[in-house]
């Protein structure tokens, strides 16, 4: 299940509206706003640099944050929008939206592929070529899984791992409602172009025969 929330510091913003969150860029801050949790939207900055670092971390948008501000209480938030600069692709605000226990919510969570050692497939010389590495999933704000397992045990070559191949935390659903591919194993690259190779070659023969 989750591991321990990451934090996600920020300060509070005086004033509102255009100019203070000119004020705010000015001063090396990116403006935000938290907003949700039957309570008033609450004005915030970020330090530039800090989040800047969380931006490049990945998974901003789809990791829940326990926000700590300096006089308030701390409240889980995820990132809803991240606007930036049309030029420089540089963060201008940031919208984060208060989240309870129970509420649910859709994030894309990593897939981890456990056991190559005794799989078949890459025994013999195949690939694991993955098509998702990670699924959305409709979860429990209080209980976001930290990734999915896909266990590669026995699999051979040509076999597909779908999502039914997967046991699902309990209280988690695709948001796919369908049993779509996560990975598969390939056959090695020189017996796929063997087998290409007969292929024309049969079809050269069938067609000299016609």
């Amino acid at each position: 299940m989750a591991g321990e929330i990451p934090d996600l510091q920020a300060e509070v913003r005086t004033g509102t509206g255009k100019g203070a969150a000119r004020q705010a860029r000015r001063e090396f801050r990116v403006p935000g706003i938290v907003y949700g949790g039957g309570v008033d939207p609450l004005p915030v900055n970020f330090k530039y640099n800090y989040l800047i670092a969380k931006l490049k971390a990945g998974r901003f948008l789809s990791t829940l944050f326990n926000l700590k501000v300096e006089g308030q209480e701390d409240v889980r938030v995820i990132c809803r929008a991240v606007q930036r600069d049309v030029v420089t692709g540089l963060p201008t605000h940031i919208d984060l939206m208060r989240l309870r226990r129970t509420s649910r919510i859709k994030l894309f969570i990593p897939v981890e592929f456990i056991n190559h050692d005794k799989c078949v497939g890459l025994k013999r010389g195949g690939t694991l070529t993955v098509v998702r590495a990670e699924v959305e999933l409709s979860v429990i704000a209080g209980d976001i899984p930290e990734k999915l397992v896909a266990d590669l045990e026995g699999r051979v070559i040509g076999d597909t791992i779908n999502i039914s191949d997967i046991t699902l935390p309990e209280g988690t659903k695709p948001t796919i409602d369908r049993n779509f591919v996560i990975a598969n194993i390939s056959a090695p690259r020189a017996l796929a172009a063997a087998d290409d190779e007969t292929e024309t070659e049969d079809a050269a023969e069938a067609e000299t025969e016609a």
